[in-house]
């Protein structure tokens, strides 16, 4: 499994970045002999992943690709339209490497304004419709506005929110491991 993400996978803040959702969720596959790679890189957008998409899915040969972009691209302002093409793209990619496709929705805080939030969020809706992919509409659902699960930024999930993000993909996640192991 490979999970292409930004800050939020990658355990930005954390005392010990072993206590991230992505390695309390490869914690959990290790019983079905699942290993995760986490190519997360703090401060990345869509563009970023989708050029670094191409020699990871060649480096690792994922059967199932997580994607966890987009945060950044609404908090620089940057068009929606960009982040849907981005990740299509990177949907179809790893769709051609042989990889199934959870994409990780995101959502903005209510500061940047009705309409483009509304543009933004709609983007992975859209995904899961038209590329039939698995969708996780809030990947912070639960953790988004509780100040005691995020760190002092604001922004960032602290420790204690790490397995609760771990179980929100979890749950969008097993249908597709399900399948994986289906001839």
């Amino acid at each position: 499994m490979l999970v292409v993400g930004d800050s939020l996978s990658a355990g930005y803040g954390l005392a010990d970045s072993g206590k991230g959702w992505v390695a309390l969720l490869e914690e959990k596959l290790r019983t079905r002999n699942i290993a995760v790679v986490n190519a997360s890189i703090p401060g990345d957008t869509s563009a970023g992943g989708l050029a670094r998409l191409p020699p990871a899915l060649a480096a690792h040969s994922p059967r199932i690709v997580i994607l966890e972009l987009g945060a950044n691209d609404g908090l620089r302002g940057l068009p929606p339209a960009a982040l849907k093409a981005n990740l299509g793209a990177m949907i179809d990619q790893a769709r051609s490497a042989g990889a199934q496709v959870l994409v990780l929705g995101m959502k903005l805080p209510p500061n940047y304004g009705g309409r483009y939030a509304e543009v933004f969020e709609r983007v992975y809706q859209e995904l899961a419709e038209e590329k039939k992919v698995q969708v996780l509409p809030f990947f912070l659902d639960g953790v988004g506005g509780n100040d005691h699960l995020l760190q002092s930024d604001g922004l960032h999930p602290n420790a204690e929110a790490q397995p609760i993000l771990m179980e929100n993909v979890l749950e969008k996640l097993d249908p597709i491991l399900i399948s994986i192991k289906q001839p």
